[in-house]
């Protein structure tokens, strides 16, 4: 990939500390003078917010697996050609909470949908785009949905039960095996602290390859 930016994705399950690592990581790179830009998935696009409002509704209970994963790829897709590419060919970092691996992991792991098809929607909607690093916050299903309990009323992804999220997190798992140069997997049950601490020191190879 011959840009100057750099693309930055975190992943985890649902009480990892994503939102606390972000809010940290975020602040880290502004103050060591990043040109940085954060987006989340679902969102980060008109279209995409819209999308994120109709798939994490618990009123919508119905939607199919199918259905599911093919919003998730058009909300992708619109934020690579509408956001990312573009910072990224201008020089920015850019910072997302959730990417193409989530899909594995919960449309996948999750829901059950086969890996060739995902890996078909990852190749026609995010324009050959892979992250420089994904940090992959891991914690132990029980420890994680307690943690997102005390967060108020539960998305139509968060009621489900622990035998979706232990499928989540052993995907997550295996795509981290499986790409080492990319992944760094985080023990997101140590201390809000020590997680920070460990997301920086691998990002500062990104630094150095910038030069």
């Amino acid at each position: 990939m011959n840009r100057r930016g750099r693309f930055i994705t975190l992943e985890g399950g649902e009480g990892a500390g994503k939102s606390t690592l972000l809010a940290g990581l975020h602040d880290h790179l502004l103050q060591r003078g990043v040109n940085l830009l954060q987006v989340r998935e679902p969102g980060g696009t008109s279209l995409g917010e819209a999308i994120r409002s109709i798939v994490l509704d618990p009123a919508n209970p119905d939607i199919s697996a199918e259905s599911e994963l093919l919003l998730m790829f058009a909300a992708r897709a619109q934020l690579v050609r509408e956001r990312i590419l573009p910072a990224l060919d201008a020089g920015q970092w850019v910072l997302c909470d959730r990417y193409v691996d989530a899909s594995y992991a919960y449309q996948g792991g999750g829901r059950g949908q086969p890996h060739e098809r995902i890996a078909e929607l990852e190749r026609w909607a995010c324009a050959g785009l892979k992250p420089h690093l994904t940090l992959l916050l891991d914690v132990p299903v029980s420890t994680g949905r307690a943690r997102a309990a005390g967060r108020g009323a539960a998305d139509r992804i968060e009621v489900e039960a622990d035998a979706f999220f232990e499928r989540v997190r052993q995907v997550y798992r295996e795509r981290a095996e499986a790409e080492p140069q990319r992944f760094r997997v985080i023990d997101a049950s140590q201390a809000p602290d020590k997680v920070l601490r460990a997301a920086i020191a691998a990002t500062e190879p990104l630094f150095e390859a910038s030069l």
